[in-house]
């Protein structure tokens, strides 16, 4: 899923280096490894990113049954699934400057064991809160990972030739458990329970522990960046405003008074924050970077796709379960054409930019996957699955081109010597749009499903306010009224939330059209210069 975040990687979390200092300045000596261990190393942290990558999809196919059996608000149940990536978010470049600081092998362990602990909780959650906060501390188990991992891989790796071999492995896991994430989750939740799906996460957690401790060296800058408290409280809690906002006004179908000052006061929070970073001296999150029109246009592709390609993952997920009646496990087995064909995009993306430039394939690709949901809104039938295939398998191709070529236009347009803040802004772009997708589609979901569900003759006041709460709330009504009124409420609640999935691929594909131009107008040739935004 996420094969677009190589190019980046390689600059990531190593360093965040200072504007003007040298490539390799403040490096500590690099260890000379034994080639056993430094693969070990290799196999340790690439284990994690593949766990961070898993519990990026693994939730979506046990949603259904996560709600009936946790009941949670529409707005509680999108904390669920978006705190794990806007946790991550919001902490990945902060650990990676802590991680500069104390240690990135002491910054990985203590994220393997809070990924383990946090894993443990989240599976033996017995309400929606409980479970929102093991999934925010996950979160902040995977950035302090992610904001670690590449940074290892450079000291212990030397040599380029080795080097390059081993990012290319470490990118590999995190994409291959972000595609396998809905099949296992559709797996292990119909044998055992949603529970299940953060469960198995702590064997593996206690290997890379133990393998971990023993074979990582430690590593640091000898200069490090300071770290800006006030800058992580201002980001993280402006966000949070925000997107509690969004779906506090989805969940009651309109705003209100406490909405209305949450947003704002989130959004206020969030300017003072970029206010901040641009007065610093060390920022967390280098703004000035936007000054370079490639630089915002590529990352807006970047936050614009990965968010409509999660967002079509999770509700696809819910819709194929709830409208048309699909096990988990089949749930699963029915969105591997889509992941099938983003890794084959990732994989062709660079032949599509040596062919059209980068402008022109991220221009294509970016339609490509518009058209694909929008005719998933025109003809999407669950009851027939071979007519959404060719949209899947259209919007996976489409969407694996966007991400890779979008994280590389990223770092072609910084300069060398920025590659660090320009690394750690790509990976937290796709984090932030990975959350914000699902954020405001999801939004637009339960406000049209509130309000498209009609009034059923037999239900009390209180039933129909209870089955306008969700599809799983609805599910919970159909238990406690007589047959044919269940029946009739089955099949109102499954057309409102077909209307509501509906309206979230028009709007995603009339997003994904308004990047496509973006993309098509701003990355156009410079005039009057040889040189092109092209590449």
């Amino acid at each position: 899923m996420t094969e677009s975040k190589a190019p980046a990687a390689a600059g990531s979390a190593d360093g965040k280096k200072r504007a003007g200092r040298p490539a390799n300045a403040g490096e500590p000596a690099r260890p000379n490894l034994p080639a056993r261990q430094r693969w070990l190393v290799l196999a340790v942290v690439s284990g994690s990113l593949f766990l961070c990558g898993i519990d990026l999809t693994v939730l979506h196919v046990a949603v259904p049954s996560l709600s009936r059996d946790l009941e949670p608000s529409p707005a509680r149940l999108l904390w669920i699934v978006d705190v794990y990536s806007l946790t991550l978010a919001a902490l990945l470049v902060t650990c990676g400057t802590l991680g500069d600081r104390v240690g990135r092998r002491r910054m990985v362990l203590s994220g393997f064991l809070t990924f383990g602990v946090a894993s443990t909780a989240a599976a033996f959650s017995a309400s929606t809160t409980q479970l929102i906060a093991a999934r925010a501390a996950l979160g902040a188990g995977a950035a302090m990972i992610m904001a670690s991992t590449v940074a290892i891989i450079r000291v212990v790796f030397p040599d380029d030739r080795e080097r390059a071999v081993a990012l290319g492995v470490w990118t590999s896991a995190h994409s291959v458990g972000a595609t396998i994430g809905p099949l296992a989750g559709g797996l292990v939740t119909g044998k055992w329970g949603w529970g299940a799906v953060f469960l198995v996460n702590v064997p593996v957690i206690v290997v890379l522990l133990a393998v971990g401790a023993r074979v990582i060296p430690e590593s640091r800058d000898p200069e490090p960046r300071r770290w800006d408290v006030a800058g992580v409280v201002l980001s993280v809690t402006g966000l949070a405003g925000v997107v509690y906002a969004l779906q506090q006004a989805g969940e009651h179908a309109g705003l209100n008074t406490v909405i209305v000052l949450t947003g704002l006061g989130g959004a206020a929070l969030i300017h003072a924050f970029v206010r901040r970073q641009r007065r610093v001296a060390d920022p967390l999150l280098d703004f000035a970077l936007f000054r370079e029109r490639r630089f915002t246009t590529a990352t807006l592709c970047v936050i614009g796709c990965f968010g409509s390609y999660v967002a079509l993952l999770f509700f696809l997920t819910q819709w194929l379960q709830q409208v048309g009646g699909y096990a988990p496990p089949r749930a699963g087995m029915a969105l591997m054409p889509l992941a099938g064909a983003n890794a084959l995009g990732a994989v062709t993306a660079p032949w599509a930019a040596n062919r059209w430039g980068n402008r022109w394939a991220l221009t294509g690709a970016l339609s490509l996957f518009a058209v694909a949901y929008a005719a998933i809104a025109a003809v999407g039938d669950t009851a027939r699955y071979g007519v959404l295939l060719a949209p899947l398998l259209a919007a996976g191709y489409g969407a694996g081109i966007v991400m890779t070529l979008g994280a590389d236009a990223i770092m072609g347009a910084a300069r060398p010597e920025r590659s660090g803040e320009a690394a750690a802004i790509q990976e937290t772009a796709f984090e932030l749009g990975a959350g914000l997708g699902v954020a405001v589609l999801g939004t637009v979901l339960t406000a049209v499903y509130r309000t498209d569900l009609p009034r059923v003759p037999g239900l009390s006041e209180g039933q129909r306010a209870r089955a306008r709460e969700s599809f799983a709330a609805a599910e919970d009504v159909m238990a406690q009224v007589p047959s044919p009124t269940a029946r009739e409420l089955l099949h109102s609640a499954q057309h409102a939330y077909d209307r509501g999935f509906t309206a979230v691929s028009a709007i995603a594909a009339a997003g994904l059209a308004a990047t496509a131009l973006m993309a098509a107008t701003l990355l156009r040739p410079r005039r009057g210069t040889g040189q092109t935004d092209e590449r």
